[in-house]
């Protein structure tokens, strides 16, 4: 997940922290913080691999695409040794095969990998709203505010 959305995000908050105050530890707090918000970003990606409502990208493509996802992770050390060994090969071997797949997101489901990265998700959301919690009441606060919440309220 960090490699992803979350390295983007990252950057671009310290590069804004860098362009006020160059040698500020600002720059490492807002590095931080774009972190955070990148996580919770792609883990809520991620969850709309698994969700009913059309947002233009088609239900399991993630696991058609093989990515190993946080969801998927979660049931994966979960599962019974038999179980496990089912999911590999179905995401591996099976990953085209539209009713496979249809199983391996009910098992994600039932397995409570949905719960679980949700839970995630609001962890790293709450973690980058407590960082701005430290600094004044400004315009731009509000701004980083409504896009961290953007990141885990948005539909698409």
């Amino acid at each position: 997940i960090r490699q992803k959305t979350a390295t983007l995000i990252a950057a671009c908050c310290s590069l804004g922290a860098c362009s006020v105050k160059p040698d500020s530890p600002d720059v490492e707090t807002f590095r931080k913080f774009g972190e955070l918000c990148g996580m919770a970003f792609q883990i809520k990606d991620d969850l709309f691999d698994y969700g009913e409502t059309a947002i233009g990208k088609p239900t399991g493509i993630d696991i058609k695409e093989q990515k190993m996802t946080l969801p998927l992770i979660y049931a994966l050390n979960q599962a019974s040794e038999k179980d496990r060994r089912w999911l590999i090969n179905s995401v591996k071997n099976h990953n085209k095969d539209r009713k496979r797949v249809k199983e391996v997101i009910q098992f994600v489901k039932d397995a409570g990998g949905l719960e679980y990265a949700e839970s995630k998700m609001h962890e790293y959301q709450d973690q980058a709203l407590e960082i701005l919690d430290n600094y004044p009441d400004s315009p731009y606060k509000d701004s980083l505010k409504l896009m961290v919440n953007y990141v885990v309220d948005r539909k698409k």
